[in-house]
């Protein structure tokens, strides 16, 4: 006879789904960013006192302050109540999405994830020739030299692409020590793996940008019993939004596309 309150407990595991491009919040957009996600992590990581937190990660990147706040919020958390953290990629953890991974202790894929792409990237569009073809001219009067660099406007400047890789630059170094300090251990030491490349699945474990294949739900009751217990967190978007109700949500919609398109995959 069992006798429920004599009944050790299941394991419990927080799951948190980590989806989409990372950005502040703007536009009525929840978006993947620090502020939005911080309620939910605290919770994930204090609720129902799990044995671990488990990561479900699904984006193509974004906002490299916003990734690395995020992932930084992950390590205070995981440090102050002792937690394992287990990141799990889906289709994509690439550039910021990668980021947020190398928060876990572990990363698992699956054979057909894409993980990587550890580079900063700034693209625009110059249309200087189509507005002088149309008889445009453009007038920009500024107080400070500096004012309208790189106006996508005007014939595109050596003196503002160097003072534009200036900040890439420092900001990959930064995406380069977060994989280092995270995964240098295990990190393939025969290959660059911060150029920008990505890979898939079995690959990326071979490079040591992941720890294995696995899918989430197998991999967390084979670690903690079968009758574990997941407590899942994750954001919610307004009806409308989610039904595209709003200019906003075809605009946000757009981007995101174009963002999953790199790694060939719709958003």
């Amino acid at each position: 006879m069992r006798i429920p309150f004599l009944s050790p407990r299941p394991a419990r595991v927080a799951v948190v789904r980590l989806q989409g491009v990372i950005g502040a919040a703007g536009r009525g957009a929840p978006g993947l960013s620090d502020a939005v996600l911080a309620p939910v992590l605290t919770r994930a990581f204090a609720k129902g006192k799990p044995q671990a937190v488990a990561l479900a990660i699904n984006s193509p990147g974004g906002s490299p302050v916003q990734s690395s706040l995020i992932a930084a919020r992950v390590r205070r958390l995981a440090d102050k109540h002792d937690l394992p953290v287990h990141a799990f990629v889906e289709d994509v953890a690439a550039s910021g999405g990668y980021w947020l991974a190398t928060a876990a202790d572990h990363i698992w894929a699956d054979d057909s994830s894409v993980l990587g792409s550890i580079g900063v990237i700034s693209a625009g569009f110059g249309f200087q020739d189509l507005i002088a073809r149309w008889g445009i001219e453009r007038r920009v009067h500024t107080a400070g030299r500096s004012k309208s660099t790189l106006d996508p406007f005007r014939p595109e400047k050596p003196e503002d692409v160097a003072r534009l890789h200036a900040i890439l630059e420092p900001i990959h170094a930064a995406f380069k020590a977060q994989v280092t300090a995270r995964r240098g251990h295990r990190l393939a030491a025969d290959t660059d793996l911060f150029t920008g490349e990505f890979w898939a699945g079995q690959r990326a474990v071979e490079l040591g940008l992941a720890d294995g294949i696995a899918h989430l739900e197998p991999k967390m009751r084979a670690l903690y019993g079968d009758d574990l217990r997941f407590l899942r967190y994750g954001l919610r978007q307004p009806w409308f939004r989610r039904i595209g109700l709003s200019a906003d949500a075809v605009v946000d919609a757009a981007q995101d596309r174009a963002a999953w398109s790199r790694f060939g995959i719709g958003g």
